[in-house]
């Protein structure tokens, strides 16, 4: 398998773990050490971190679907960036059930080559649009 087949398949097993909140599986995308922004302006680093932040809108909510599309891929070695667009759809949860938030960004991801495979080391997260109600994230 080439690189660019390889970091492809990184991004669609990003988006099913977040889809089946199989947050155990996170390092199997990203470095323990990932720095990130994920569109709030804030800078943090860690893959428990990030792991938190998943897990702190997605679990509050029902399903999730996250489309990624438009890839460009530059691989340069044992180093690479992706630049991806996420469409992500969220169903509220109970009494939420028919509430949705739709929302459409891009991730910049800039990976790495490691003994276990391609990791993301940094994800930049720039949020175009957000539409419909914002509380099927929270509890």
């Amino acid at each position: 398998m080439t690189a660019e087949q390889e970091l492809l398949n990184q991004l669609g097993e990003f988006a099913r773990i977040l889809d089946q909140r199989r947050w155990r599986d996170v390092g199997t995308v990203f470095a323990n050490d990932v720095s990130f922004n994920y569109g709030d302006g804030q800078e943090q680093q860690g893959l428990a971190a990030l792991t938190d932040n998943f897990q702190r809108y997605l679990d509050p909510c029902g399903p999730s679907q996250h489309l990624l599309g438009s890839i460009q891929l530059e691989v340069d070695g044992t180093t690479a960036i992706t630049r991806a667009y996420v469409q992500a759809r969220h169903q509220g949860a109970g009494d939420k059930a028919g509430l949705y938030l739709d929302s459409n960004g891009e991730y910049i991801d800039h990976w790495q080559f490691t003994e276990a495979g391609w990791r993301i080391v940094r994800r930049d997260v720039s949020w175009f649009m957000l539409k419909g109600d914002m509380t099927v994230l929270s509890d």
